[in-house]
């Protein structure tokens, strides 16, 4: 019996032993993440960042002038230093979003799937995780201007060299050609773990063409022949044709996953932003149907934005629509209203891209109220106003070139809630004419500054980077935007 008690004693002492040593895994932390639940992740890092407003993260809606903060102004007075804007862009995009989808990359093509039919898969996977990065990619660059690129993602290289914006930016465009040529169509891919399209190859195919339209347009001044080649092969392929081609990231309606406006307009329980005058003032003027679609009005009836730069009161002014404030409100990358603004850019280029700059131009419009749940016969009435029909504005702009302001302003007021791509747009084709702030501390922004990070820690790439383009200031334009 003794030496049983002790038999028993010491497996209960091997066991317990090897109970405590196990008490050091963590067993909710996957030593191996699926590539898929990665792509995921980074696909939703890059929607929300693109799509937030929040003024740690995001401030281009501030800048578009689509809204006005109500009591700390730095941000709408073009202030990048006080929350260090930059800094959290250029960590999300390398860091939360490229550096992810390399992951998913390689994972995805070491893993061996259960089934052929999961295999055949997989191709499709990794041009879809390509057409994302250039898309990354080429937010940075119009963003920064030169930027770490060949040399980024080398964990092994703490300090990246900065590439020429314009020679990075038609690399991109030769990836994204061989992206698009390298679909199969017949097949699939993510599935469910694809937010915006639900792994439709077709529809992939289709916003990759009309990124491809975008990228194209955007070096029309810098290279016109390299832009008409690149805007009519990505016509030639099939750019969107419908509201149902949007790139809408599919939100759920319980946080983290609900859009990051509802986050901020609505969870947070503050009351920072009110409609900017700009953008309210615009709209009365042109009687745009979509007024109530974007705004509420006032406690008198009235559509009223706050001064740009300057504290607004929250109960007296508008503030966003309640579409806007929920939850599961779409985070749109790109939509087929763009794509018509695009192509009216590209005719008014005498680019061949069939149609006339008028038939894209109505088509944008109308595609945007659509979209916001306007009717075609308040497009058509809108379309009618002597003040937005294409041909008499153009007669009436004193523009030097007026299709710029024709087409400009029409495409920044349907780009509401879409900061990113505004701004974009604004430095384009410089118009609208955005109002000065009242304290303005730079003019107007052509560019996010560099993180100061990169100053201190990559210090000699930085100088270089701040040289070529001309000076890390934000007034600085980058390669793209002569005019």
């Amino acid at each position: 019996m003794k030496k049983l008690a002790i038999l028993i004693t010491a497996v209960i002492f091997a066991s317990c032993s090897s109970d405590l040593e196990s008490l050091n895994e963590n067993i909710k932390d996957p030593l191996a993440v699926p590539g898929e639940s990665l792509f995921t992740g980074a696909q939703k890092n890059l929607v929300d960042q693109v799509v937030d407003l929040n003024v740690n993260n995001n401030n281009t809606k501030l800048w578009a002038q689509y809204l006005q903060e109500t009591t700390y102004t730095d941000e709408s007075n073009y202030d990048q230093v006080t929350r260090t804007i930059p800094a959290k862009h250029w960590s999300v995009m390398y860091k939360d979003v490229l550096k992810d989808l390399d992951e998913a990359k390689l994972v995805i093509e070491a893993t061996t799937y259960s089934t052929p039919e999961l295999e055949a898969l997989k191709p499709n996977k990794l041009v879809i995780i390509e057409i994302l990065n250039v898309y990354t990619y080429a937010n940075l660059v119009e963003t920064f201007g030169d930027v770490p690129y060949s040399e980024a993602l080398d964990a092994d290289n703490l300090l990246p060299k900065y590439d020429d914006g314009e020679t990075i930016y038609k690399d991109l465009v030769g990836r994204l050609t061989a992206a698009i040529n390298a679909l199969d169509e017949s097949t699939g891919s993510f599935g469910s773990a694809d937010r915006i399209y639900e792994g439709d190859v077709v529809l992939w195919k289709k916003f990759a063409a009309s990124l491809k339209l975008r990228m194209g347009i955007l070096l029309s001044d810098v290279d016109e022949a390299f832009a008409k080649t690149t805007v009519e092969s990505a016509v030639a392929t099939g750019v969107f044709t419908s509201n149902d081609d949007n790139a809408a990231y599919e939100y759920l309606g319980s946080d983290p996953n609900t859009n990051p406006v509802y986050d901020n307009l609505v969870l947070s329980g503050r009351n920072d932003f009110v409609a900017g005058a700009t953008i309210i003032d615009a709209m009365n003027t042109l009687d745009d149907p979509r007024l109530p679609l974007y705004f509420l009005p006032t406690s008198d009836g009235i559509y009223e934005g706050g001064g740009i730069g300057e504290p607004s009161s929250y109960s007296s002014y508008s503030h966003v629509s309640a579409q806007l404030e929920e939850a599961t409100f779409p985070g749109i990358i790109l939509d087929y209203s763009e794509v018509n603004f695009l192509l009216a850019e590209a005719r008014a280029r005498s680019f061949e891209v069939g149609g006339t700059a008028k038939e894209h131009y109505d088509a944008g419009i109308t595609a945007s109220i659509l979209d916001w749940g306007g009717t075609a016969t308040e497009a058509a009435d809108y379309l009618a106003q002597p003040n937005v029909d294409y041909d008499l504005s153009i007669l009436a702009s004193t523009a030097t070139t007026p299709w710029k302001e024709v087409i400009g302003t029409q495409k920044w007021i349907s780009l509401y809630n879409r900061g990113m791509e505004a701004w974009t747009s604004i430095r384009l084709l410089d118009y609208p004419l955005m109002a000065t702030p009242a304290d303005a501390v730079s003019g107007f922004p052509n560019r996010y500054t560099y993180p100061i990070i990169e100053q201190s820690l990559n210090g000699t790439n930085y100088s270089s980077a701040a040289s070529a383009i001309g000076g890390d200031e934000a007034e600085t334009q980058l390669f793209w935007d002569l005019n």
